[in-house]
């Protein structure tokens, strides 16, 4: 098969010559033309469609759940300090009770809908914790008890915030360990992101990033298990006898609903969630369009088919029009409150005769409505330019230029004459201050290797970034925590560098076993230090994760960069 042996770009490409994905020195000449698998399918056609082993692996799970279990602890416990409303707390844990109280963001003070320019899902969430575990509010004097138990109010509008914090490490290990194929690979990802401090104060605090962060990295996370779906499709077809060199159905494998890329799907709801919590997810649905045409134009180069772009623009368009289709209508069943109940701001044309556009007109009337809405929401947002204290540009964000404060007190009792507690939306300085150079290590690997999984890694980094540099042209006001979506992307990067460093690209003549034990005991032991450094990095920085209360020469050790962190 001619085709099946092309070079194929860096995203849907195969690994790096002479090896496979994990590493391992594939077959030469001689054994390929020999080995064959199944009904005379090639082996080398079989390893490129190859996937993680789907069977259940206890050790993988039993290591996934220590890393899980870490990052819990380290989310959950003290959750409900400090007490009171921290930072943007005072919004969205509001806005989040009203949501579950009336069905809309409610202004208690003024007894009227409040003007929101975010989405509900996130506020959603938060306010789900709050109706479990009791909300209060001393400005507004509300307090409920929690309808499961009453706690600490502060731990009711963070609760949600900790599970998705918690439930993003756990997706990025068994995202990592299927894209990297080991177990290892995957938990040292998933042990960075419970170990950086931005993900950890996010994760601690009633903001909506955090959420923003989950659904978009469990909607790549959907893609890849498309990914290995479709190309377990193609695997069982050939082993039946597909020739894909046949034109039109006879050349593709079964259709039927049990054939649907259902995970493709899911990942259209998934990102329709995150888009619902954040505008800003919207910025990742032309980045997983590509994966998803690079990835089938790759399976069908493999198996054999003569025109696979062709083919697979024919073939998975539709399928990418109706996970769009999905991701609309998941958005706007996140309105529900709104569209449903009539107490919404801009819900009734009647209560607003000073506003153009508004509609009371049967059915249609809402849709227009709610567009009006989000219009005045993106004139709000293409014009804010006030400066802030905290305001940072994209190009500062990597290099930690200039975090945001949450939280600060003075006061209290350490044994010293001067104390201060604070939170500081701070990434661990190790960690993010690898980011740049693994970036470029990535493009120059991903490049050498052909490597599809570098190209997914740039590609979802650049949709979590780069859109941000372009409004940084018109002075809008930004933060740092703007770039949480690309964190766990950055992660992988990292740790793509680190299995590089493990398991280096040789030539195609294999090296000998002791060469190739020494080279991954040397990896080894540089990946174990980096992973080490890094958390004995983040445990140094802790206390202002979390506003632990310092003696003030102490906090002063740790703002390195005093004139930006303070």
């Amino acid at each position: 098969m001619t085709s099946a042996s092309t070079a194929q770009s860096v995203i849907a490409g195969r690994s790096e010559p002479g090896r496979t994905t994990t590493g391992h020195p594939a077959a030469g000449p001689a054994d390929e033309s020999a080995a064959t698998g199944g009904r005379g399918v090639p082996a080398i056609v079989r390893r490129r469609l190859a996937t993680v082993d789907a069977r259940l692996d206890g050790h993988a799970w039993l290591a996934t759940g220590v890393v899980v279990l870490i990052a819990a602890i380290l989310r959950f416990v003290g959750l409900s300090g400090p007490n009171g409303k921290i930072f943007d707390e005072i919004y969205y844990a509001r806005d989040a009770y009203g949501l579950i109280d009336r069905g809309v963001e409610w202004n208690y003070k003024d007894n009227g809908p409040s003007y929101v320019v975010h989405p509900p899902l996130g506020k959603w969430l938060i306010g789900f914790g709050e109706w479990a575990f009791g909300y209060q509010d001393a400005e507004t004097k509300i307090s409920v008890p929690g309808h499961l138990m009453t706690t600490a109010p502060e731990f009711g509008w963070r609760f949600a915030a900790a599970v998705a914090g918690t439930l993003s490490v756990l997706l990025l290990v068994r995202i990592g360990r299927r894209l990297f194929r080991s177990t290892t690979l995957g938990c040292a990802a998933g042990l960075l992101l419970g170990l950086d401090g931005f993900h950890l104060v996010l994760s601690r605090t009633a903001l909506l990033d955090i959420f923003l962060l989950l659904f978009v990295l469990a909607a790549f996370g959907a893609l890849v298990l498309d990914r290995d779906a479709r190309r377990r499709r193609w695997a069982r077809a050939l082993d039946e006898g597909l020739d894909p060199s046949r034109p039109g159905r006879a050349g593709r494998p079964p259709a039927g609903w049990r054939n649907w890329p259902w995970w493709r799907l899911l990942a259209g709801v998934l990102l329709g969630c995150a888009c619902s919590v954040k505008w800003s997810g919207i910025y990742f649905l032309p980045a997983f369009a590509l994966l998803v045409i690079f990835w089938e134009v790759g399976v069908r180069r493999s198996a054999g088919v003569r025109r696979p772009w062709r083919d697979a623009l024919l073939d998975e368009l539709p399928w990418l029009l109706a996970a769009g289709v999905l991701m609309v209508a998941t958005y706007l069943v996140t309105w529900s409150g709104w569209l449903l109940g009539d107490e919404g701001y801009y819900r009734l044309a009647s209560r607003y005769p000073n506003t153009p556009g508004l509609s009371d007109a049967p059915v249609i009337g809402p849709l227009i409505n709610l567009w009006e809405y989000h219009r005045a929401a993106y004139g709000f947002h293409t014009q804010l330019d006030d400066p802030h204290k905290y305001q940072s540009w994209p190009w500062q964000w990597l290099l930690l230029g200039r975090p945001v404060a949450f939280y600060w007190s003075g006061e209290g009792a350490c044994g010293a004459p001067s104390c201060a507690s604070e939170i500081l939306l701070l990434g661990t300085p190790l960690l993010w201050w690898s980011f740049l150079p693994a970036l470029v290590a990535t493009v120059w690997l991903g490049a050498a290797r052909r490597d599809w999984r570098a190209g997914a890694i740039l590609l979802c980094v650049g949709a979590g970034l780069l859109p941000w540099f372009w409004f940084a042209l018109d002075g809008r006001t930004m933060f740092s925590f703007y770039a949480a979506p690309a964190l766990p992307f950055l992660v992988l990067a990292v740790v793509y560098v680190l299995g590089a460093i493990i398991s280096p690209a040789g030539s195609t003549v294999e090296p000998a076993a002791e060469e190739v034990s020494d080279r991954r005991l040397v990896g080894g032991i540089i990946a174990g230090a980096y992973v080490l450094l890094v958390a004995l990095c983040f445990a140094y920085f802790y206390p202002i994760f979390v506003g632990r209360l310092l003696p003030y020469a102490d906090w002063s050790a740790r703002m390195w960069l005093d004139g930006r962190w303070i």
